[in-house]
This record gives C-alpha cells, sequence and structure tokens, in this order.
C-alpha cells in the first residue's frame, strides 16, 4: 500500500461515479456501464450481473435483460436490481466469510455512494486494480 497522497486521485471515483446519477435509471444502464467499463478493471468475479432470458432471447442466442446487479467485496455485496413496481432496488448487504449478515435497503445515491467507497478502498490495496481504475477514470 503506498502513501496517502497516492489516493488522492483516488478520490475522484466519487465523482465519476456520481456521473451515473445524472442519467442511468435501470439496471439494464447500470449493469452495461459496470459489467463493461469497471468490469475489465476490477478483479474477476467482482461484478455479476443476473439476466432473464425468455424463450426468444434463448433461440436468439441473446443473453438476456439484466434484472440485477452486484458488486462483491470481501465484507460487503452492493445489488441494484428492478423493483417490484419498476424503478430501482438497491441494496447493501454485510458479509463475513461470504455469509450475508445483514440486508439493508437504502437509495440509489446512498448504494452510488458505497461503491465509490469500495473502488477507492480496493484501489488502496490493489496496486493492479489502482492503476486500470486510475486509466479508466482518467485520474
Amino acid at each position: 500500500m503506498g502513501s496517502g497522497a497516492e489516493l488522492g486521485p483516488m478520490g475522484e471515483f466519487h465523482v465519476q461515479v456520481a456521473a451515473l446519477r445524472s442519467d442511468r435509471s435501470d439496471v439494464e444502464s447500470y449493469a452495461r456501464v459496470l459489467s463493461e467499463t469497471l468490469g475489465d478493471a476490477l478483479p474477476s468475479g467482482m461484478v455479476e450481473v443476473e439476466r432473464r432470458r425468455t424463450l426468444a432471447d434463448r433461440v436468439g442466442g441473446r443473453a438476456g435483460q439484466p434484472v440485477a446487479l452486484r458488486i462483491v467485496t470481501e465484507n460487503r455485496r452492493l445489488e441494484l436490481s428492478v423493483g417490484k413496481h419498476g424503478g430501482l432496488k438497491a441494496e447493501i448487504h454485510q458479509a463475513v466469510r461470504g455469509v450475508v449478515i445483514k440486508r439493508q435497503e437504502v437509495d440509489v445515491e446512498e448504494w452510488l455512494t458505497a461503491l465509490a467507497d469500495e473502488l477507492t478502498q480496493l484501489a488502496a490495496r490493489d496496486a493492479v486494480a489502482r492503476d486500470a481504475l486510475s486509466r479508466l477514470f482518467g485520474s
């Protein structure tokens, strides 16, 4: 782990993630941005996308429509899913050794703040992720 000065640009994750707030309103948009953009910069398995596949999707060889997005870290799982009545449902799950011990429903803004915090923490402890995220966000 480097010096505090090294982490200065990582604070930019909060600014970059805030951009998601402005024009993303469905799971599909978040899934596309986070899995295609961040997915390449993050450790394997950290971004999970759950999809609903219709028969037409299966026959057509399509992946299906994203219905849930999970960012999995050592102690938390950030989950964004389609709400019962449309819109987004955001949850933060606390985990101990992979077992969820607490689930908290939050608003999307709080979820995005938690995502920025997780990216900052990841960058602080993983040089490869820090370099990839810095390139991605131009920090």
